[in-house]
């Protein structure tokens, strides 16, 4: 009987949490449930600059979201109800 090391990881295609083995570290690997690949990879260890892209994604969106709301206003100045 083995005692493996394993760690939690999103999956970024289905979302589901899967353990992964430390031995599979760097590597890729396939999702069972939705067969999609990523590299293993523990999140605890994420270098700064990926987090920081992860959250000026978010901000991009964040804006859009925003464009999109005053789009909308405009529409209804110039088309009122």
């Amino acid at each position: 009987m083995s005692n493996s090391t394993y760690f939690v990881q999103e999956c970024p295609t289905c979302g589901r949490l899967l353990q992964i083995r430390v031995e599979y570290l760097g590597k890729q690997v396939v999702c069972q449930h939705c067969q999609g690949r990523l590299i293993a990879s523990d999140p605890s260890n994420l270098r700064i600059d990926e987090a920081l892209g992860k959250n000026a994604l978010l901000r991009r969106a964040d804006e859009l979201l925003d464009n999109v709301d005053r789009c909308k206003c405009q529409i209804r100045s110039v088309y009122p109800r």
